[in-house]
C-alpha cells in the first residue's frame, strides 16, 4: 500500500487485481458524489492490504520514486508500509497542505491505473523483512489537495460535506454492502460483525469486490487492516468502535417473529416463519433491505432453556422436522444471519408432538419348555405416548408355512402354549397395542419343545483307514430338531479282549478317530445317541479291521542248482514278520555285474585287485589272487562244493579296511536327549523312517555297523529338527464368574467369560484363537488368554470350544464346555403415591397384590437430595416388611424427587424414571382445649391457645360449639382473635366446645386454608347462680368439669407416649436394620 502525497492507492500484480477494480468502484461512486456537490474529497492513509507468501517471504515491491517501503513486525505479523521520503515529519499527527505548481482540475483524482508501471530499474525491491529493522512507524498526515482548498479546515473529513452529502455517502455504503452480502460465493473478508465469520479463502489477497481499499470505513469494527502510520489512541478508538450500520443490521435481523407450528404429526412436524421486519421510519430505503437471509432452525426436547440442536440451514422459510419423537415436548426457535451477521434467535415456539402406536417389540423369549408346553415372556416397549393395553402374539401352528394365526391377545406379558407335539418347532412373532393403533410385528423367532429320547442313530461309517487308527463318521438321528442338543457314545469291542463294548468317545461330534489300535486287527463298533431325555437304542453293530503293516525283510537269496550261461534259479525264505496278512508279491531286484575296473576309483588309478574266496560264513576268507590284472583262475578246488568270492581294489592310497567281514545290520540310536538315545532300528537296510515324533523338536541320532565279529564303534552323533506344525490342543478351557471380569461392559445376561491356557505352538508362533459357541460363526480373537463372549440370548445355554491357530493353520479343538447366561434383570415397576400429607408420603409399587411378586425379586427406593445426590431409604431387607405393607413404605421428610430398582439373582435392573412427588404444606398443629369462664347466667368466654404464624402466613382460629343432644358442632366463630364470649345460654343445657388453627397460605393460584385438627371439646353446662348456701352445688359442679378434663388429659397424654414408642421403634430399625 502506498502513500502519496495524502492519497493512498495500490501497488498491484496479477494477483491484486480485483482489489484494484473494487478500490476503482468506490473512488468513481466518490468522484460522482464530488462533482455533485462541488466539494474536493481528500483520502487519509495509510491503509493496509492483505498479502499471502507461499513461502513466508515478504513479497518484492516496487515504489515510485521519493517513496521508500519500510517492513513493520507486529506479533509475528509482518507488514510493509510505503511512506514519502520527504524531510517534513509532524509527529502530532496535523495535516499539511502542499499546493503543487500545476494542480490538476478541481474534483480529479488520478486512479492508480493511470500511473505508468516505473521502469524496473529506478524502483528499490523490498525482498524480505529482514532487509530492514523493526520499527514502529507513526501517521504521516501529508494530505495534497486539489484546487482551491483555502477555506478547508485542517482536521478531519466530515467537514468536507454538508447534511446532504454526508447522508447520500453513508447510504451509498450501505447498498455497497448488500451488494456485498449477495454474493455469497466470494464473501472472502473478516466480516462487518461482532461475531467470528469464516476467513478468506478464494479472492486475491482477501478482499472482496466493493470493499474500500483505501482506508475507508465498511463497516467493519474489528478491521485489523488499519493504518501502521496511525497513533495508538486513534487505533484504539476505532477498533473499540462499533459501526452503526452493523448495530442496524444486527437489529434489523434480531427482529423475527417466533416460527409458525403446523402439520403437527406423531414424528414429523412442518415449522414456517416470516423474515425479519424492519421497524424504521419513513426514511428507510427499501433497497437497503437485504433480499438473502440464512436461516437456522434449532429445536430442543429438554426446555426452553435446554441444549437446542441445528435441524436445518437455509436460505428457504420453512422446513418439515423429520425424526422426532412421539408425545414429546418441543421448543424451536430461528435465527437469521445475512452476510456473516447472525441477529439473535426469536422467541421459542413449544409444541407436543402426537402421539402412535408403540414400537415394534423385541422378541418373545422362552422361560420354560416341556414336551407338551412352551412358556414364553417379552418386555414392553415404547408406548410412544398412548398407554400399551394388549399385547397380540402369533403362531405358525408349527406347519412352517409362513402363516401366522392368533395365539394369545391381551395385556399379560407372558403366556403359555399348551397341547403341542413333542420335539417340534413353532414359529412366533410380537406386536403391542395402544390406543393409536397396532405396532410392526416382531422378528420371526423359532423354538421347539422338549422331545423324547432320540431315536435309534445309523450305524457308523468308516472314512478311513490306518495301520493303527480308524476314523468313522456317523449322522443324527432322523427327526431330530436343529436346535436340540444331542450328544453321542461311541462303543468299540476288541474279541481277543473278552471285554465287551467300552465307550470310545463321548462328545457332541460327528466324527472321531480311534487311536493305538492293532494292525491287521478287526474291531467291532457301535453308536449311542442321547440328550436330557435319555439315551437312544444302540445303532447296528459294524465291524472294521485296521489295514496290515509293511513286511519284514526276507532271508538273503541263494542260488539253487546249476549257473547256466544265461540263467540261474534262486530262492529264499519269506520273511518273519509278514505285516499281518498274507504276502501275496516278492519283488526281485538284480544288478549286473562290472567287468573291468570299479567306476570310481577315488581319485587315483587302480593299481591293485585282491580276490578272496571261502566256502561258507564260517569259514576264514582265503586271499587266492593278488595283481593288477582283471581276471585270474582258481585253482584246488573239490568238486561238488559251494565256493564265494569278494573281490576289492586299491590305489595309492591303499586298500578300503572290511575288517575282514561283511557288515550284516545297522543299529540306529534315537532320542530327545544328547546323551539319552535308545535303539530305534536295528536291521540291514540303509535307511529307517521313524515315527511318532513331536514337530520343531531337536532329536539326536548316531548309527553303529555290525558283523559276524561284533558291533564297530557309533558314528557321530547328528542333530536334525522336524519341521513346525499346527499348534496343540488347547487345554484347562473353564468358565469364569462375575466376580473374575473387570471389565464394566460385561453383562452375565449377555456375556459369557472364558480363560484358557495357551497351548504348545509347536514351532510357530500362536496368532490367535477361533472360539466356536454353537450355530454361530466362530470367533476369531488375538493371543489373550481370556474373552467374553457378547450379543447372547439371555437364559440360555451355550457349548463352547476353542482352537489355537497359527501360520500353519488351525490346531484341534478342545474339549466342550456348557455355560448358560443369566436371565435379565427384571425391569422397575411403576411408582405411585398412594397417599401423602404435609409430613409423609406413601409410596406403592406393583400392579397386584403381594403375592403376585415372586419372592427372588427385590426392591431399592432411591431418594434425591437437594444436592442432586441418590441415597438409598429402602433397600432389600425391607423384603418382608414391604408384603406386610402390601408393598408400601412412608417417608418421614418432605421429598420430592425418586428412583426405583428392581433386583433378583441376575443382578441389579435398570433405574426406573424420575418420579416426582410434592407433599403440601402442614397444617398447624392441634390446639389445647379451650378454657371456660362464665360471666353471668347467660354469658361466657372461651380463650384458646395463641399459635405463631407459620414460616410467614398467618394463623387465624375456629370455634365450635354442640348444644344439648345435637349431633353436630356449629361455627360460632372464625377470626384471628385468641378469645370469643358466647351470650345467650341456657339454663341447666350442655355446651361443648372446641377450636382450631387455620393456615391462610398466599398461593400464586389464590388464597387458600389450611385448616388444622380440632381441640378436645369441652363440657360446659349453665346453671342459675345460687346465693353463698348454694357453694356446695357449685362445688360439685366445678368438680365434675375438672373430671371431665382430666380424662380428656389422660387420654391425650396416653396418645403421645404411644406416637413416642412408635418414633423410637422406627429410628431403631432405621439405625440398626438398613445400616
Amino acid at each position: 500500500m502506498s502513500v502519496i502525497d495524502g492519497k493512498t492507492f495500490s501497488l498491484f500484480n496479477e494477483k491484486q487485481q480485483y482489489f484494484f477494480e473494487s478500490f476503482r468502484d468506490i473512488v468513481k461512486s466518490f468522484l460522482k458524489i464530488q462533482e455533485c456537490d462541488s466539494i474536493p474529497v481528500v483520502f487519509e492513509g495509510p491503509a493496509q492490504v492483505p498479502m499471502m507468501s507461499p513461502n513466508g517471504s515478504v513479497p518484492t515491491i516496487y515504489v515510485p520514486p521519493g517513496y521508500a517501503p519500510q517492513v513493520i513486525e507486529d506479533n509475528g505479523v509482518r507488514r510493509v508500509v510505503v511512506v514519502p521520503q520527504a524531510p517534513e515529519f509532524h509527529p502530532g499527527g496535523h495535516t499539511v497542505i502542499h499546493r503543487p505548481p500545476h494542480p490538476p482540475l478541481p474534483g480529479f483524482l488520478p486512479l492508480p491505473a493511470m500511473i505508468p508501471p516505473p521502469p524496473r530499474h529506478i524502483y528499490s525491491p523490498v525482498t524480505g523483512a529482514g532487509d530492514m529493522a523493526t520499527q514502529y512507524i507513526p501517521q504521516y498526515h501529508t494530505s495534497q489537495v486539489y484546487g482551491d482548498m483555502d477555506t478547508l479546515p485542517a482536521h478531519g473529513r466530515s467537514n468536507f460535506r454538508d447534511e446532504r452529502s454526508s447522508k447520500t455517502y453513508e447510504r451509498l455504503q450501505k447498498k455497497l454492502k448488500d451488494r456485498h452480502g449477495t454474493q455469497k460465493d466470494k464473501l472472502n473478508s473478516p466480516p462487518s460483525s461482532p461475531q467470528k465469520c469464516p476467513s478468506p479463502t478464494s479472492e486475491p489477497n482477501g478482499l472482496t469486490k466493493g470493499q474500500d481499499a483505501a482506508g475507508i470505513s465498511t463497516g467493519s469494527t474489528k478491521c485489523k487492516s488499519l493504518g501502521k502510520g496511525k497513533s495508538n489512541s486513534q487505533t484504539d478508538a476505532e477498533v473499540e468502535e462499533k459501526d452503526e450500520e452493523t448495530k442496524a443490521l444486527e437489529a434489523l435481523l434480531s427482529n423475527i417473529a417466533k416460527p409458525v407450528v403446523s402439520d403437527i404429526q406423531a414424528r414429523t412436524v412442518l415449522l414456517m416463519w416470516s423474515p425479519p421486519s424492519s421497524d424504521t421510519g419513513e426514511d428507510t430505503d427499501k433497497n437497503d433491505i437485504p433480499e438473502v437471509y440464512t436461516y437456522e432452525v434449532m429445536i430442543s426436547s429438554t426446555g426452553k432453556d435446554g441444549k437446542y440442536k441445528t435441524v436445518y440451514i437455509g436460505e428457504e422459510n420453512k422446513v418439515t422436522v423429520n425424526d422426532l419423537r412421539p408425545a414429546t415436548d418441543y421448543h424451536a426457535k430461528v435465527q437469521v444471519e445475512c452476510n456473516c451477521v447472525k441477529g439473535s434467535p426469536s422467541e421459542a415456539e413449544s409444541f407436543t408432538t402426537a402421539s402412535c402406536e408403540p414400537d415394534t417389540p423385541n422378541l418373545p423369549r422362552i422361560t420354560n419348555r416341556t414336551k407338551n408346553s412352551l412358556t414364553l415372556q417379552w418386555k414392553a416397549s415404547c408406548d410412544n405416548g398412548s398407554k400399551i393395553h394388549s399385547y397380540l402374539l402369533e403362531w405358525d401352528e408349527g406347519k412352517g408355512n409362513g402363516e401366522f394365526c392368533q395365539c394369545y391377545y391381551g395385556q399379560q406379558k407372558q403366556y403359555r402354549i399348551t397341547k403341542l407335539s413333542p420335539a417340534m418347532g413353532y414359529t412366533f412373532r410380537l406386536a403391542a397395542k395402544n390406543d393409536m393403533g397396532m405396532s410392526d410385528f416382531s422378528e420371526e423367532v423359532l423354538y421347539h419343545t422338549s422331545g423324547t429320547a432320540p431315536t435309534t442313530p445309523a450305524s457308523p461309517l468308516l472314512i478311513n483307514a490306518g495301520v493303527t487308527w480308524l476314523s468313522l463318521q456317523w449322522t443324527k438321528p432322523s427327526g431330530t430338531p436343529s436346535d436340540e442338543g444331542i450328544s453321542y457314545i461311541l462303543e468299540m469291542e476288541d474279541e481277543n479282549s473278552g471285554y465287551g463294548f467300552k465307550p470310545k468317545y463321548d462328545g457332541d461330534d460327528l466324527t472321531y478317530t480311534v487311536k493305538n489300535l492293532r494292525r491287521s486287527t478287526k474291531y467291532k463298533f457301535r453308536v449311542i445317541a442321547y440328550n436330557s431325555e435319555g439315551k437312544s437304542s444302540p445303532s447296528e453293530t459294524v465291524e472294521y479291521i485296521t489295514c496290515p503293516d509293511k513286511p519284514g525283510v526276507p532271508s538273503k537269496p541263494t542260488v539253487k542248482g546249476k549257473i547256466h550261461a544265461q540263467s540261474f534259479k534262486i530262492i529264499w525264505d519269506p520273511p518273519k514278520d509278514n505285516g499281518g496278512a498274507a504276502i501275496n508279491t516278492y519283488v526281485v531286484e538284480m544288478s549286473e555285474g562290472l567287468s573291468g575296473p570299479p567306476q570310481v576309483d577315488g581319485g587315483s588309478p587302480i593299481t591293485c585287485y585282491g580276490l578272496e574266496m571261502f566256502q561258507a560264513e564260517s569259514d576264514e576268507h582265503r586271499e587266492v589272487y593278488q595283481g593288477s590284472d582283471v581276471e585270474c583262475t582258481v585253482g584246488s578246488l573239490l568238486p561238488g562244493r559251494m565256493y564265494s568270492f569278494r573281490l576289492r581294489a586299491a590305489n595309492k592310497a591303499g586298500v578300503p579296511v572290511s575288517n575282514g567281514a561283511d557288515v550284516t545290520e545297522y543299529r540306529l540310536e534315537w532320542g530327545g536327549v544328547e546323551g539319552c538315545m535308545q535303539i530305534s532300528y536295528c536291521g540291514p537296510g540303509l535307511s529307517c523312517e521313524v515315527k511318532g515324533l513331536l514337530p520343531a523338536t531337536i532329536y539326536y541320532c548316531r548309527v553303529q555297523a555290525v558283523n559276524v565279529a561284533g558291533a564297530g564303534p557309533f558314528s557321530e552323533v547328528v542333530a536334525c529338527m522336524t519341521p513346525a506344525s499346527v499348534p496343540a490342543v488347547v487345554t484347562s478351557l473353564r468358565g469364569l464368574s462375575e466376580d473374575e471380569v473387570e471389565s464394566p461392559h460385561y453383562s452375565p445376561s449377555t456375556c459369557l467369560a472364558i480363560s484358557w491356557e495357551e497351548p504348545c505352538d509347536h514351532g510357530s508362533e500362536i496368532l490367535g484363537y477361533s472360539i466356536d459357541f454353537g450355530d454361530k460363526q466362530p470367533i476369531t480373537v488375538g493371543k489373550d488368554l481370556t474373552y467374553f463372549i457378547d450379543g447372547l440370548q439371555p437364559d440360555t445355554t451355550y457349548r463352547v470350544r476353542i482352537q489355537a491357530l497359527n501360520s500353519l493353520g488351525a490346531g484341534p479343538f478342545s474339549h466342550t464346555i456348557k455355560l448358560k447366561t443369566k436371565p435379565l434383570p427384571p425391569d422397575p415397576p411403576r411408582l405411585e403415591c398412594a397417599a401423602y400429607s404435609s409430613q409423609t408420603l406413601k409410596l406403592k409399587w406393583g400392579e397386584g397384590t403381594a403375592k403376585a411378586l415372586t419372592d427372588s425379586i427385590q426392591y431399592h427406593l432411591q431418594m434425591e437430595d437437594k444436592n442432586g445426590r441418590l441415597w438409598e431409604i429402602m433397600g432389600t431387607n425391607f423384603k418382608t416388611i414391604l408384603y406386610l405393607l402390601q408393598k408400601s413404605f412412608s417417608v418421614f421428610k418432605i421429598s420430592y424427587s425418586f428412583h426405583f430398582q428392581a433386583c433378583n439373582e441376575a443382578g441389579e435392573g435398570p433405574l426406573s424414571q424420575e418420579y416426582i412427588f410434592t407433599t403440601p404444606k402442614s397444617v398447624p398443629a392441634a390446639l389445647k382445649a379451650p378454657r371456660i369462664e362464665r360471666i353471668n347466667d347467660h354469658t361466657c368466654e372461651i380463650t384458646w391457645e395463641v399459635l405463631q404464624p407459620m414460616k410467614g402466613d398467618p394463623v387465624i382460629y375456629c370455634l365450635q360449639v354442640m348444644v344439648g343432644k345435637d349431633s353436630e358442632f356449629k361455627q360460632i366463630y372464625k377470626g384471628p382473635d385468641w378469645s370469643f364470649r358466647y351470650t345467650g345460654l341456657q339454663l341447666n343445657c350442655e355446651y361443648r366446645f372446641r377450636a382450631c388453627a387455620i393456615r391462610q397460605c398466599q398461593e400464586a393460584t389464590g388464597h387458600q386454608d389450611l385448616v388444622g385438627p380440632y381441640s378436645a371439646p369441652v363440657l360446659f353446662i349453665s346453671q342459675r347462680t345460687e346465693p353463698p348456701a348454694s357453694t356446695n352445688k357449685d362445688t360439685v359442679q366445678t368438680t365434675r368439669t375438672q373430671w371431665s378434663q382430666s380424662d380428656q388429659v389422660c387420654a391425650a397424654v396416653i396418645l403421645a407416649l404411644f406416637a413416642i414408642f412408635s418414633i423410637l421403634i422406627a429410628v431403631i430399625i432405621q439405625y440398626f436394620v438398613i445400616k
